[in-house]
């Protein structure tokens, strides 16, 4: 599959082409970029890698999917431009500003015939890939309780504006993270912390509380102005509980220079330092690191083109993730606990 890579920013050279780089049935074969500085960073880092001024152009020069990884306010007519032109995409999170503008972008998809899906790929980050692992031995019984804190010392990543702030950001890939493990969310209960720049009043933290429909209670917190850096997963249930730290083991390995593509077989693991613990009657006991690859999105989306299977991170999902992020909004500015699906 011959991929372009629409924008090259923060998310696309980290989060998306050294991924693209190390999965199976995948090719980077250009980029899409007006930034003098983003153009320098690419020729140093990818030799002879063609550049184009506009998705128009690169769709153009021929390409089967295109990855759009540029700003929020802009990714609803670049993902619709691509569809018209029969090519399958990649969208980053947030998706869409909202639930409902959510929808028409499937619908256009799948009235074109062709293959979205929504790069919620922490699904599969280390510690989440090692907490399912857990879940699914049902060692903990039923599960009562999951935490999870994402804290970054980031204020220069903060996006702001409308389509901005920390809950669509950071907060799209806890709230995937949460429906992936235990299921449809019935009520949402947010507060948000404020913040007021040039692009207008932004949320740069936020402490969300969602109730599953199977009776789990997921609690999400994160923060970027706090001079905080912690990652923390949890899980409460009758038979026990599992505690682990994390490191966000790849994005800090992408930053220091290394890439997946390298050594493949030894990426994503958490360090021993942040392996979980395991308590339970029988005593407690230490959890090594699963895997965690986010290059195995990509294979996954070739492979769903390739074959007409399901993708990744279907729409469907990506729609469920903003309903309860809107929920969430509504409930902090509201004062109120949102119950999704009531009018």
């Amino acid at each position: 599959m011959r991929i372009g890579l629409v924008g090259y920013g923060a998310g696309g050279r980290w989060f998306h082409a050294p991924y693209v780089d190390a999965a199976d049935g995948v090719e980077l074969v250009g980029v899409v970029t007006r930034s003098a500085e983003r153009i320098a960073e690419l020729h140093a880092e990818r030799p002879g890698m063609p550049v184009y001024a506009s998705l128009t152009e690169l769709l153009s020069a021929g390409v089967d999917a295109v990855a759009i990884t540029t700003p929020p306010q802009t990714r609803r007519e670049l993902v619709l431009e691509a569809i018209a032109a029969g090519v399958h995409v990649v969208a980053d999170k947030p998706f869409a500003p909202s639930a409902e503008a959510a929808a028409e972008l499937g619908a256009a998809a799948d009235a074109a015939g062709v293959r979205l899906s929504v790069f919620h790929q922490r699904r599969r980050d280390a510690d989440i890939q090692t907490l399912k692992e857990v879940l699914d031995s049902g060692v903990l019984g039923a599960i009562w309780r999951f935490n999870s804190t994402f804290d970054l010392d980031e204020p220069g990543s903060l996006e702001a504006g409308p389509h901005g702030g920390l809950l669509r950001d950071l907060g799209s890939h806890l709230v995937d993270q949460a429906l992936w493990l235990f299921g449809p969310v019935e009520r949402v209960s947010a507060h948000l912390e404020w913040i007021e720049l040039p692009q207008g009043l932004t949320d740069a933290g936020f402490a969300l509380r969602l109730d599953h429909a199977n009776g789990v209670a997921s609690f999400l917190t994160a923060s970027k102005l706090n001079r905080v850096v912690r990652r923390v997963v949890e899980l409460y249930g009758e038979g026990g509980a599992y505690l682990a730290t994390g490191s966000d083991v790849q994005t800090g390995a992408i930053k220091a220079g290394s890439r997946p593509a390298g050594d493949p077989s030894a990426w994503g693991f958490e360090p021993e330092q942040h392996w979980g613990r395991l308590n339970t009657a029988s005593g407690s006991r230490i959890v090594p690191s699963v895997q965690g690859n986010h290059a195995g999105y990509y294979t996954a989306f070739a492979l769903a083109v390739a074959e007409g299977s399901e993708v990744p991170v279907p729409v469907s999902d990506a729609i469920a993730v903003l309903e309860v992020l809107d929920a969430a909004r509504a409930s902090a500015l509201e004062h109120r606990t949102v119950v999704l699906g009531s009018a």
